[in-house]
């Protein structure tokens, strides 16, 4: 049975209480009015929490929520050093409340209290966890603990100031908290807050923003043109070499190296009705003819007489190599050179 459902709708205040007292009124005013809330003896405890489990009974779960609200917001003010708003950490705690009464066994003994801390703690740890930043930060059990706990570690050794930790102090808290040195320098990266791009560089703003000092590594729009455009050259290059060749030694020379699984010498004479050898050697002549008329297209061209850079001064200065290792599937290409 959960709390959550319309019978209960009532313990709903106390989820949204915090927020609005941001708004309209000031927190000291809802600490106040969570203390007008009665404690619970032992046994009207147990009797309430028996009545809303059985029989769902929403006002017992409401007495229990509403006199337990001071522990919430007790827990909560613990992690005020998050720089997160007081009322919104309050909120998330009475969260974690109700999700421990819909778990509270009152026939195991234990007062509410004890159990429900365990909940409005995991409820805030999860709800820093996720606006901390933008970026996930503790996905495992032992990242999420190394995250809550890495702070009071570094006060304990002084370490105190932004950046990098010394390897001396990634040592002593690794051993503190029985964790690996590289999860303690990952955490302790990722535990700064998120930074615009947009802020300030300097604080008196003559140096721009910060994004004005990020370096774009990815090519140029003309650095893109020349690069299609080399590359393009390098298919009409193939293709006026291949036209070259008869249709004997086009078809050899297609099957062995313009395909994703050259056939065989043996395959091949077998088509042909020659000797392997033979094969081979009409491969070989084919593909010196390609070289040879290959270059001599690349030195007519009127990229030529352009400075060469990436690709194209590759299939200029080496052009076997770029025809042998790295010709694209262009067997369309090549037979409308051929044709």
């Amino acid at each position: 049975m959960s709390i959550d459902r319309p019978r209960a709708g009532v313990t709903a205040r106390a989820r949204h209480e915090p927020a609005h007292s941001q708004g309209g009124r000031k927190p000291r005013s809802y600490l106040n009015d969570v203390r007008r809330f009665a404690m619970l003896e032992r046994d009207q405890e147990y009797h309430l929490a028996r009545r809303w489990r059985e029989h769902g009974d929403r006002d017992a779960a409401n007495q229990i929520v509403t006199s337990h609200l001071r522990l919430a917001v007790k827990i909560a003010r613990s992690y005020r050093g998050y720089g997160l708003p007081a009322s919104e950490v309050i909120a998330e705690g009475n969260v974690g409340l109700m999700k421990a009464l819909n778990r509270y066994e009152p026939e195991t003994g234990f007062r509410f209290a004890t159990y429900a801390a365990w909940w409005i703690r995991a409820s805030i740890n999860d709800y820093i966890l996720h606006s901390w930043s933008l970026v996930k930060i503790g996905t495992t059990a032992n990242q999420k603990k190394l995250f809550f706990r890495l702070r009071s570690a570094k006060s304990k050794i002084a370490a105190l100031e932004s950046g990098d930790l010394h390897p001396d102090q990634v040592a002593l808290i690794a051993n503190d908290l029985d964790v690996p040195s590289r999860d303690v320098v990952d955490m302790n990266r990722r535990i700064g807050r998120d930074k615009s791009i947009n802020a300030p560089a300097r604080s008196d703003g003559e140096n721009g923003e910060w994004q004005d000092q990020l370096v774009d590594d990815s090519p140029s729009p003309e650095t893109l043109v020349v690069e299609q455009d080399e590359k393009q050259h390098q298919l009409e290059a193939l293709a006026q070499a291949i036209g070259g060749l008869d249709d004997r030694e086009r078809r050899i020379f297609e099957a062995r190296r313009l395909t994703d699984e050259p056939r065989t010498f043996d395959a091949l004479a077998a088509d042909f009705n020659v000797s392997p050898e033979r094969v081979r050697q009409i491969d070989a002549h084919a593909f010196d003819k390609v070289r040879k008329a290959a270059k001599n297209f690349a030195s007519r061209s009127p990229m030529a007489a352009l400075p060469v850079s990436g690709a194209y001064a590759e299939f200029r200065s080496r052009p076997s190599r770029v025809i042998a290792s790295r010709t694209p599937r262009v067997d369309s290409v090549a037979r409308r050179g051929a044709a």
